[in-house]
């Protein structure tokens, strides 16, 4: 037994999305897992970031959003709604994002959950910071050991985001997402979940695409994940950047992704592993 976190950022419950979420819940639930829902818009979610996010300001004359955000995280003073989805990340097993496509990435109250939940501390800026490491970040973190994947839908057509469609190849689109939201602070990410043209689905092709997101969330825990290198996995120097002869064949950010005939990466923990650089500046715009 698992133990499945899905967040859903969709204001229709009636809509594809609704459905998708539904179903999850119904499949999971059915093959024994533990599931835990977030409903962004039924929690009146904030997208937001600021001030009531925090209790006692640490420097109440000017907001820094991330140092605020690190103070009250490791000061227990977070806004209750914010220690409540940390907590579920930390109970999961695996995270599932659900939402729509809107305007080339996450409806904008979804984003605002990651910008309130993902503190300064929680999910970045952790470990050491010392020398050529910078932080235990691209497959390590507080998230680490937990699976995520994306349950997207989009009205384009699937052409559109292939490698030469004009709305530009699905993978970089969702790069931001999957290697910068879920990768970042330590989860393992499956490939995701897409369904084009969701305006378009009829009661007739429910069937069809019930029936393929059920294969997918049935091999949560065992399909291939996308190969992310790891940031202290020995592929990037001292400065993070890729080391000659790596990612040879490949361009934009296919080059991040472990090639056949590629090292063997080897993450070794530095003398202090549990080290939080509260004040430390990230490359997370904080400011």
């Amino acid at each position: 037994m698992s133990k499945i976190l899905i967040v859903y950022a969709h204001p229709e419950p009636k809509s594809l999305n609704g459905a998708l979420k539904d179903l999850a819940v119904d499949t999971l639930e059915g093959q024994g897992h533990v599931v835990r829902v977030s409903d962004l818009y039924q929690l009146g979610w904030n997208a937001a970031a600021g001030w009531a996010d925090f209790g006692q300001p640490a420097q109440p004359e000017r907001l820094r959003y991330a140092l605020e955000s690190a103070q009250a995280f490791a000061g227990g003073s977070q806004a209750a709604e914010i220690e409540a989805e940390q907590e579920k990340l930390l109970w999961a097993d695996a995270v599932l994002l659900n939402f729509p496509m809107w305007w080339f990435g996450m409806p904008a109250i979804l984003k605002g959950w990651v910008e309130r939940v993902f503190a300064l501390g929680f999910a970045y800026g952790v470990g050491v910071h010392d020398g050529e490491r910078w932080g235990d970040r691209y497959g390590e973190g507080v998230l680490n050991g937990r699976r995520a994947m994306l349950t997207v839908t989009m009205g384009g057509r699937e052409a559109h985001y292939g490698a030469r469609g004009v709305n530009g190849a699905l993978d970089d689109l969702l790069w931001p997402i999957q290697h910068g939201v879920l990768f970042y602070p330590g989860m393992t990410v499956l490939p995701p979940f897409a369904l084009y043209q969701a305006d378009r689905v009829t009661a007739a092709d429910w069937p069809d695409v019930a029936k393929a997101y059920q294969r997918r969330l049935e091999g949560l825990f065992t399909d291939r994940p996308i190969p992310f290198r790891t940031q202290n996995g020995g592929h990037y120097d001292g400065t993070q950047v890729l080391k000659p002869g790596l990612g040879a064949g490949e361009s934009g950010t296919r080059i991040h992704l472990v090639q056949p005939g590629d090292p063997k990466e080897a993450l070794a923990k530095p003398a202090v592993v549990a080290e939080t650089r509260a004040t430390e500046r990230s490359t997370v715009p904080s400011d």
